[in-house]
This record gives structure tokens, sequence and C-alpha cells, in this order.
């Protein structure tokens, strides 16, 4: 049996979007998503396994810019569309593309490397770690009301189609993703994403609404949503599910979720993605009665360690010396002293004794501030060498914001 690996040729995008469809379950996407995921794909940066004619695997990165606390855009690579065939496991086919993938990455002066896991357990041996979380929720509005500021009542919504409100929500958008830490600024194309709406998707439920949010003639915040209507004997017992909702103010968004929570013939709004500091849990009367469940969302890969540490700011002055392991990128292996506040920070190898030892898999984990140092120091997965230096870090690397990703990849 011979395999060749090899950058993906235009021509072969559909034999290998078929092998990443089989892969996942043998259930063919859309006609509307899979035209989407193929004007999106970057043919240059995605790898195909062949054997003979056929793709038995698949991986391919996005050329994203991603918010880092401070609100820089750094340069990340995508990590997406992961497959193997199940014929071809065992055979360190995964390892071979992870190893291809990290050193183009690295090629290109990127020094991220982010992705969503369909299995969180893979990628922890190829140096990822858990930096944003992702809240679901289904909030009773029989028994929870909302209590909005006063400031909402200043607030009018607008019903908008999903063609007519795409500008305008994507200008909401771009404003947004400066202020949290694991957005992704939207390149040319992705804005078709929030308003992809396959028939076939929707589960019972409407067509994608959008409800504009505006104030003295300007759009500050939007809702996509859908309503799936639902009856019982004792009456109407539907569902809104809430695909997305930003508001550029707190007025604007508790506006946005009093309206979700009132729609007509509903009883629950299904919550599918918010931060975990999301501001509806502080509107709600009863939050015991919205189910908030909370999982991991984006993996964070540092390339660079150096560059990438530098490329964020932090909360409060910090000055310590990381000893890092880095099996996968050796690269990285050694000591870095790292100096920085909330003006800016430098990263730079270093021959002093060190303060905390890790690996670089915890250093994706606490990036972005979703998760602490002083988290993963108690359990066992950070070593603190000199008294002190765990709660100065820890400090350093927190944010005033949760991250988050607003959508998949």
């Amino acid at each position: 049996m011979t395999t060749e690996l090899r950058v993906l040729d235009p021509s072969e995008w559909d034999r290998w979007f078929a092998a990443l469809e089989l892969a996942f379950g043998g259930i063919h996407e859309e006609p509307e998503e899979r035209a989407l995921w193929r004007d999106l794909t970057e043919c240059e940066r995605s790898l195909a396994l062949w054997d003979g004619d056929r793709a038995v695997a698949t991986a391919g990165a996005f050329s994203f810019l991603l918010t880092v606390p401070g609100g820089a855009s750094v340069p990340a690579a995508g990590v997406t569309m992961v497959s193997v065939a199940g014929t071809h496991r065992r055979r360190g086919v995964l390892t071979s593309m992870m190893r291809r993938q990290l050193d183009d990455v690295r090629a290109l002066g990127e020094p991220l490397a982010v992705l969503t896991a369909s299995e969180p357990a893979i990628y922890g041996r190829f140096g990822y770690g858990a930096a944003s979380w992702a809240q679901r929720a289904v909030i009773d509005t029989t028994r929870v009301r909302i209590d909005a500021p006063a400031a909402a009542d200043a607030v009018g919504l607008r019903m908008a189609s999903l063609a007519e409100s795409s500008a305008a929500t994507e200008a909401v958008y771009a404003r947004m993703v400066p202020r949290r830490p694991g957005m992704l600024a939207r390149r040319p194309g992705w804005e078709r994403l929030p308003v992809l709406d396959p028939p076939g998707s929707r589960d019972g439920a409407s067509p994608r609404l959008c409800v504009l949010a505006e104030r003295d003639g300007e759009v500050v915040g939007h809702a996509y949503y859908a309503i799936k209507p639902e009856w019982g004997w004792a009456g109407a017992d539907g569902s809104v599910i809430v695909h997305e909702l930003m508001g550029l103010d707190g007025a604007a968004e508790a506006a946005l979720w009093r309206f979700l929570c009132s729609v007509d013939l509903t009883a629950r709004v299904r919550v599918n993605s918010a931060p975990v500091d999301a501001a509806w849990q502080h509107l709600v009367s009863d939050v015991r009665r919205c189910e908030p469940t909370v999982r991991e969302a984006l993996f964070a890969r540092l390339v660079d360690v150096g560059a990438a540490l530098e490329a964020r700011t932090y909360q409060a002055p910090v000055d310590v010396v990381f000893e890092v392991e880095d099996a996968f990128c050796p690269w990285n292996a050694g000591r870095w002293r790292l100096s920085g506040d909330a003006k800016g920070a430098s990263c730079a190898r270093t021959s002093d004794a060190a303060d905390l030892a890790l690996s670089v898999r915890e250093l994706g984990s606490a990036y972005l501030g979703g998760t602490t140092l002083a988290a993963l120091a108690s359990a066992g997965r950070v070593t603190e060498l000199r008294g002190g230096a765990l709660a100065e870090a820890s400090l350093a690397f927190g944010t005033p914001v949760a991250p988050w990703l607003p959508h998949g990849f």
C-alpha cells in the first residue's frame, strides 16, 4: 500500500471533502454549506493523504486574525477539517499531518494555531490546550423574568431580513472583535456564515430570523434566532433558539434578551453559545431555572512561544522565567523570560533560573485568560519553582472579560 501526503489541488476538493464527510459519519453537507466551505477552503493550506486516487486523511487551516488580551489581532492558523479514515488509523497519519502543519505555520510566521475539537482528548499531545469556554443554557421563560436596566427602554427593536441585516450585523461584530479575547476577525466570505440557514439543518425550527437593536438611528446590537413551534395538551410549548446575540453596550444586550424571552407561544429560550461571563445570567430572576452548562470551545497552541507571549498584554506587571516543555515543537523548549504589563511585553530566551515549569499545552490554556495558571498548578500541570511566581503570573495572565469564540470553523 503506497500513500502520499501532499497539498490539496483545487481540482481534488470534492474527493477530499467527501473523505471528510465519510469520517464524520457519512452524512453529506447540504448544498449551501458545501458551497460555503468550498469557497472558504484555502487549498494551499490544506493537506490530503492519498492512497492511490482515494483521499484517506484530510487537514486544513484558515488564515485568521485572533484577538488576544489587550485587543491586538494576532495571525493564527485555524486548524480545521481534520480526519483519518478508519482503514488508515494507528499508522501515524494524524501525527504526520500535525507535524507538517505546524512546520508550515511556523514557516509562515504565525505565532499561534487554534482549533475546535470534535474529540478533545486528541490534541493535547500536539500541544493544544483548552483556551476558551462556551456556555449553553435553556431559559425557562414561564418561570424566569428579565430585569432589564432602564436604559434598555431607549433601545428600539426592528425585524430585518437576513439579506438586509448582514451589513449592519457585520459592523456590530467587527466592533466587538477587539473587545473580547478569542474572537476572530471575519475575512471576506466569512460574513456568509452567520446567515447560513440550510433547511435540512433546522430540526423543525423556522428559517433564521434577525432582530436589530437601534438607538438614535444606529444599529447597536442584533440577534439571529429561530422559533421551534411545539404544542402540548396544555397549549403552546415552543422554543426560541438563539444562534448569535451581540450588543455594543449593556442596554442593547438587555433589550435583545428581554425581546427573545417574551416571544409569543414559546416557553423557553435555548442559548447555543455565550461567553461564560454573559450578561444574561445577571438579568434573569432565577439562574437555576436556566440550566447553564459549560464546555471548552477554542484550543490554542503556541507555535512561537516568544512571539505569542509578546503579542498580548498583561493586566498586572509580570517578570517571570518559564521552563517550557515542548517535545512536538522542540524550538519552543527551554527557558523564556516574560516581562510585561498593560502597555506591552517582551519575551526572550534566558539562562536565568526558572520560576515556573510547565508544558506548552498549559501556556495555550492560559494564553487567552480563560484558565488560570493557579488552577493548572492545583491540577499538577504547573510547578512553582520560586515562591510567589505563580500568584504573580496567574494574576497577570487574567483578563477583565472571558475569552469566547462566537462561531466554529
